[in-house]
C-alpha cells in the first residue's frame, strides 16, 4: 500500500493553514483574546444590537460555540447583553466601551499579522486565494446547512 500526497488533501492543507494563524495570532495579536472572540467583537461593531444566533451566522459559528464565546466576552465585560423591548425572551448584545478599545487595538494587530501571513502570495495571487477559499468555504456552509441554498446553487 503506498502512501496518499497530503499536500493534495485540502482538509490537511487547511489543518496546516490554521496552525500557522493560530501561530501568528498567538504570537502578534493576542493571547487573552482569540480569533472567534475577535469576529464577534467586529461582527457587533459593525452591527450594534444584534442577537447571539444571528452573530453567530455572522461570524460562521455554531450555536454552542457562539454561546460560550459571548460568555467569555461578557465576563471580561466587552461585551453587554441588554433585553429586547420588543421581545423579553431575546437578548441583544452590545460592545462596551472597553471592548470597543480592545476592537480597535487588535484591528490594528491583525492587519499587520494579516501581512506576514500572506507574504508569500503577490497582491494578485492574494486575491485570486480569497476568492478560492472563500467559494470552498461557502459550498462548506452548504453541506453544514443542506436546507439553505449556497451561492453556487444559485
Amino acid at each position: 500500500m503506498a502512501a496518499v500526497d497530503l499536500t493534495t488533501h485540502p482538509g490537511h492543507l487547511a489543518r496546516r493553514l490554521q496552525q500557522a494563524h493560530h501561530l501568528l495570532w498567538n504570537t502578534m495579536v493576542s493571547e487573552e483574546i482569540t480569533s472567534p472572540q475577535f469576529a464577534v467583537l467586529n461582527a457587533l461593531v459593525a452591527e450594534p444590537g444584534l442577537d447571539q444566533r444571528t452573530v453567530g451566522e455572522r461570524v460562521g459559528l455554531d450555536r454552542s460555540t457562539i454561546a460560550e464565546v459571548i460568555s467569555r466576552l461578557g465576563r471580561r465585560e466587552l461585551v453587554d447583553k441588554v433585553r429586547d423591548p420588543q421581545d423579553g425572551r431575546r437578548f441583544l448584545l452590545r460592545v462596551t466601551d472597553d471592548g470597543a478599545r480592545v476592537h480597535r487595538k487588535l484591528t490594528v494587530r491583525t492587519a499587520r499579522m494579516n501581512q506576514v501571513f500572506l507574504a508569500p502570495l503577490t497582491p494578485a495571487e492574494q486575491a485570486v486565494f480569497f476568492d478560492l477559499i472563500r467559494r470552498v468555504a461557502d459550498g462548506a456552509e452548504g453541506l453544514r446547512n443542506p436546507a439553505e441554498p449556497t451561492a453556487a446553487q444559485g
